[in-house]
């Protein structure tokens, strides 16, 4: 009990926890997977043109946005492929792997003369192009990795060093405030953003943004604001053994991150109308961004224009003057713009329909872009069942799809898009009040995983995903955008293709 009050855990939320590993969790009933004609929205480029335009008049009247990014994620999965090199029996990279692909191409990497001089303090002079021929391939993958080098292996994502051009050299958080610069700077030049950072890596974090915000705020003439939170430990959730009972180390209970859900905390703390949400490392460098600025105006204004049409709906319903017919306006705008339908909608008439409508209309708003899939179909958009009979668009993973039936299997052999994550979110009520983002969570859409910790099994539990069931309650509209604005750094060989090398 002790150890709950230091977490701010409460022994009801911890005995939820443990019955939910018990019952696990339903899959989600699916209607259909989402494409264009079937809650993806395909604009036109007039329609883009102008929700462009609402963009730039929301900026210009005053209104407010800042950028929500998750930085708190280490690098270290970047690396694996170079882990199981040093840890390996082999003193050379087997020929076409990863490792030996990043060899033959260190010098295009934007981190080369960073390596190289750390390389030289710690090899006697000896610097990447030194040592590989010298055949000492596993003390450059060291070098980059390893504490002894760059370390970064132990960084959070965000602070390694992905674009170069000239003598300038980018971080993903870096590149994130100059993209701010370009699509999020208020009327008074200020920029909003915020991160979510990991404990360890917060003082990190604070010494680049000390040396990198001057520097951008000169180059591009704005004011740059960062704040950052770090992931609540109430937001922890508990380990269990295979059976269930509470995994204990050294008599003391195990508590692991919720994951990238726990975050709608952190979200519902920021003061800020409008907040685009997006993952540190999809980003480019300067001479790529084109098509990432439009398409992030592109949502953002037709965010507004949405939004524009609810608060009007709502006046509307709350002046009581409305017709049959505007209600039933109001149902195609619902179905039409977020694949919105419930057996309400077809039932209900006059008043009751009005109010039906009301409650439907007054919650957060999210526009998400989605991008054609050029994989293999698997977790993405999808519009679902909710519990109380209607449907809604959903952002799925694939562990949510119960895969054993039919058409389900048939539904995402279908599907076209995946979620890029890149989301513009608006955050308050038509009167400006801030929504309570944790009410509109579907605790019902966690996930259980198996871990491990020192060699012991143990499972862990995810709270519903931030973009996932985080936002199952929102008001949500699926618009497409271009495979050229997803460029995701998974693996450091990511950092060799044309997108990140600054390449026409």
């Amino acid at each position: 009990m002790a150890q709950l009050g230091q977490r701010g855990v409460s022994e009801e939320t911890l005995m939820t926890q443990v019955e939910r590993f018990k019952t696990g969790f339903p899959y989600l009933k699916i209607y259909d997977s989402a494409r264009p004609g079937e809650g993806i929205t395909v604009l036109t480029p007039q329609e883009e043109a102008e929700a462009v335009a609402r963009w730039d008049k929301y900026l210009a009247d005053g209104g407010d946005v800042c950028k929500f990014v998750p930085a708190s994620g280490a690098a270290s999965r970047m690396f694996k492929s170079l882990f199981s090199f040093v840890d390996g029996d082999k003193d050379t990279a087997p020929e076409g792997s990863d490792v030996d692909n990043l060899l033959r191409n260190i010098h295009d990497v934007a981190f080369f003369g960073q390596l190289d001089e750390q390389l030289r303090k710690t090899h006697s002079g000896k610097g990447v192009d030194e040592l590989l021929a010298e055949g000492a391939q596993k003390e450059v993958v060291k070098g980059i990795i390893g504490p002894e080098g760059l370390d970064y292996g132990n960084l959070p994502k965000g602070l390694l060093t992905f674009h170069k051009s000239g003598d300038d050299t980018r971080t993903p958080v870096e590149e994130q405030l100059v993209e701010g610069a370009q699509s999020a700077r208020q009327a008074d030049g200020s920029v909003n953003m915020h991160l979510t950072v990991s404990p360890s890596h917060r003082e990190a974090f604070a010494r680049k943004l000390a040396e990198a915000v001057p520097a951008i705020e000169a180059r591009m003439g704005v004011k740059i604001f960062v704040s950052m939170s770090e992931q609540k430990a109430s937001t922890d959730t508990v380990a269990v053994n295979e059976d269930n009972s509470l995994f204990r180390e050294d008599g003391r209970l195990v508590f692991r991150p919720g994951g990238h859900g726990a975050l709608i905390q952190n979200l519902n703390e920021l003061d800020s109308t409008v907040v685009f949400i997006k993952n540190i490392d999809n980003v480019v460098p300067d001479n790529r961004r084109e098509s990432t600025l439009l398409y992030k105006k592109v949502i953002a204004g037709y965010l507004i224009e949405l939004h524009d049409k609810v608060t009007a709906f709502i006046d509307l319903i709350d002046s009581r003057q409305y017709s049959e017919a505007e209600l039933e306006g109001i149902v195609a705008f619902m179905r039409e713009c977020f694949s919105f339908d419930s057996p309400e909608l077809s039932t209900l008439k006059g008043e009751d329909l009005a109010t039906y409508l009301r409650v439907k209309l007054d919650r957060p708003m999210r526009v998400c872009g989605m991008v054609r899939n050029e994989g293999e179909p698997g977790g993405g958009p999808y519009v679902t069942y909710n519990a109380d009979g209607s449907r809604s668009l959903q952002i799925l993973e694939s562990t949510q799809i119960d895969l054993s039936k039919t058409e389900n299997r048939e539904m995402m052999a279908k599907a076209t898009h995946f979620n890029p994550v890149d989301l513009v979110c608006y955050v308050k009520d038509h009167e400006g009040r801030k929504y309570d983002l944790p009410a509109y969570v579907d605790a019902e859409t966690g996930f259980i995983s198996s871990k491990s910790l020192h060699g012991r099994s143990l499972k862990a539990l995810e709270l519903p995903g931030l973009w996932n069931g985080a936002m199952s309650d929102w008001l949500t509209a699926f618009v497409e955008v271009p495979i050229s604005t997803f460029n995701p750094v998974k693996t450091v060989n990511d950092l060799l293709r044309p997108q990140h090398q600054g390449l026409t």
